[in-house]
């Protein structure tokens, strides 16, 4: 009897999780993100999967965990060092299970990062962008937190493609800091991954933080309508959808010609936005980019990231420098944009809120959302969403495309 009752115990998952605490660390932490993601509905869509794949990979004997490749490609199958990449599809899967199945499939391989961006991009509305063009400017502002983390990480022991990988967490942008660490530093994609998302799904807190550090209410107060009204803009468009079209295609050839590195995120970017706005010629295409595939993808991609997260992954020194730095990295961008702004409006009349500084990083459309919340707590009538997003649009393509720099220059 008292060997069956043994038997059983040893069965379940609790020998483990007793002889091995650090497992309730990990329900702690997933437990977090699914309260955010559900009760403070942050980024459901993403928070979500990513915290319950967390759960999932943190069950002793589920084989639910993905096991990380080393730098040479070589993993530890059963007690046996095997090349991940000779190993059949069907191998990984039988001998690994199903999350290392859609990670290295599907994550690894660096498919689906381009495939969430073509559905960003049908997903978005260029518009505001391109009518507040002048604001477009401060989503390249915004990035100064990219490049600021890679040179301190860079000075605290993280090689360059590791403090590039780092880095990149500043650009507020899930598929981009995915797609950048699959290329530079794959053996981090999972805290990186967890960080970036995370953070992204914690802009309603991060962004007024730093605004209250950093902004007067005299200046949150600048009322861009007015400002619109004192000093009109000189320029107008004459026929907005032809510019809609054309801004993708040009967009893809500018960005391909110089930054050719940056053309799978960018290219598959503006060729959801081009089927988007071609309209009813294109719209089976627009529906099956923004909703069926988007939401697929989004499902795999949630999963598999958070099965990284298994507790010998994330529960060491580089993953705690990985999460602080990608705060830092975070914060600056944020700073960043609204420095910028200030810098601008000492050199012009018509001032400019320094909450669309703020939002020139990629987190789209929630830190849009963010700030104009912010705004109307000290003017009920200053609506800025729309000004927001000519910054907070231009990030998304500004991230990107840093991307690329920081592979062509370390890849």
């Amino acid at each position: 009897m008292n060997e069956i009752v043994k038997n059983l115990y040893e069965m379940t998952a609790f020998s483990h999780i007793i002889a091995e605490p650090q497992f309730l660390v990990m329900y702690a932490i997933s437990f977090i993100l699914l309260y955010l993601g559900i009760r403070k509905q942050y980024e459901p869509l993403l928070l979500v999967p990513i915290a319950f794949g967390v759960l999932l990979a943190n069950f002793p004997g589920g084989e639910m965990g993905v096991i990380q490749a080393d730098e040479q490609g070589m993993i530890n199958v059963h007690g046996v060092m095997k090349n991940i990449w000779e190993m059949p599809l069907h191998d990984i899967a039988h001998e690994l299970g199903l999350m290392n199945f859609i990670y290295y499939m599907l994550i690894k391989t660096g498919f689906l990062p381009p495939v969430i961006f073509m559905g960003v991009g049908a997903l978005t509305d260029f518009g505001p962008m391109l009518r507040n063009l002048r604001l477009s400017i401060f989503g390249a502002a915004a990035q100064l937190g990219i490049f600021a983390v890679l040179f301190i990480a860079i000075l605290i022991g993280f090689t360059p493609k590791e403090a590039a990988a780092l880095g990149i967490i500043g650009g507020a942008d899930g598929p981009t800091a995915i797609f950048t660490t699959i290329k530079l530093a794959p053996h981090l994609l999972g805290p990186i991954a967890i960080a970036a998302y995370s953070y992204m799904a914690l802009v309603p807190v991060i962004i007024p933080l730093v605004v209250r550090l950093f902004c007067t209410k005299k200046e949150l107060r600048i009322n861009m309508k007015e400002q619109e009204k004192r000093y009109p803009s000189g320029v107008e468009i004459k026929n907005m959808r032809v510019l809609k079209i054309l801004f993708p295609i040009a967009v893809t050839v500018v960005v391909a010609l110089f930054v050719p590195s940056a053309v799978p995120l960018i290219g598959m970017l503006m060729f959801g936005n081009l089927v988007k706005e071609l309209g009813v010629n294109t719209f089976r295409l627009f529906d099956a980019a923004s909703n069926s595939i988007m939401n697929a993808a989004t499902i795999f991609l949630g999963l598999s990231v958070g099965a990284t997260m298994t507790a010998e992954a994330f529960l060491n020194v580089t993953t705690i420098g990985i999460v602080i730095g990608g705060f830092l990295a975070f914060a600056l961008s944020i700073t960043g944009g609204i420095f910028f702004v200030k810098l601008a409006n000492l050199f012009t009349k018509k001032k400019i809120n320094p909450l669309i500084g703020a939002t020139g990083l990629s987190a789209v459309p929630m830190a849009s959302r963010v700030a104009n919340e912010i705004a109307l707590k000290y003017d009920q009538s200053n609506h800025v969403l729309q000004y927001c997003m000519a910054s907070n649009i231009s990030g998304v393509i500004g991230s990107a495309v840093a991307a690329g720099v920081l592979i062509s220059f370390l890849g």
